[in-house]
């Protein structure tokens, strides 16, 4: 089968599909120019072409990232209390996480050290921010939370993330049912934390 030679917006979402596939199977280290261009069917040349460097093709695979989580969040639910939608969110974000793990350290952790997010980038989570502070801001509205909306969402996205790296490490327990009790008390303990009095 002849490789696509033309450098159109469909060759560069198969190089982003094939990094992100890459991503998952081999972990970040397989994010190389000939490892990218064998499994979207092209040229390194053509990868260059499309996306300047690995720095490139690693900006790509984090806007696809927060594209992926703020789909995974979902849309509001109008006929959820804020603490269940906050509850919701909670399991979503988990789910994201721990079946992402590599694209997850690409999104928080910066595990190259030719790829520091620039501000354009750091903004590609704003959806994801947006939809977090607004299911707390909901939760205080409702009396069910006080505080500072932005103080406790971030006390909440650093729970997550705790809670879902001890899960991926096979740190948080042996069962399917020991890990969702610890994951309930968790964000559960957290939430009463902030509770209205």
């Amino acid at each position: 089968m002849p490789r696509p030679k033309q450098r159109t917006p469909e060759l560069a979402e198969q190089v982003l599909q094939a990094a992100l596939r890459l991503l998952a199977a081999e972990g970040p280290a397989a994010l190389t120019a000939r490892r990218l261009a064998d499994a979207a069917g092209t040229s390194p040349a053509a990868v260059y072409e499309l996306f300047g460097d690995k720095a490139g093709v690693l900006r790509a695979v984090f806007f696809s990232g927060f594209e992926h989580l703020a789909q995974e969040l979902g849309t509001p639910d109008p006929d959820a209390a804020g603490l269940d939608e906050l509850h919701t969110l909670a399991q979503r974000y988990r789910t994201f996480i721990v079946a992402h793990p590599a694209l997850s350290a690409i999104m928080f952790s910066r595990p190259f050290a030719s790829f520091d997010p620039a501000p354009e980038e750091q903004a590609a989570g704003a959806a994801v921010r947006k939809r977090i502070v607004a299911a707390v801001k909901a939760a205080i509205k409702d009396g069910q939370l006080q505080g500072d909306a932005i103080d406790i969402a971030h006390a909440y996205v650093a729970l997550i993330h705790g809670l879902a790296a001890a899960e991926s490490s096979q740190r948080l327990g042996g069962s399917n049912a020991t890990i969702q009790r610890r994951w309930n008390a968790g964000v559960g303990a957290l939430l009463a934390g902030f509770a209205a009095s």
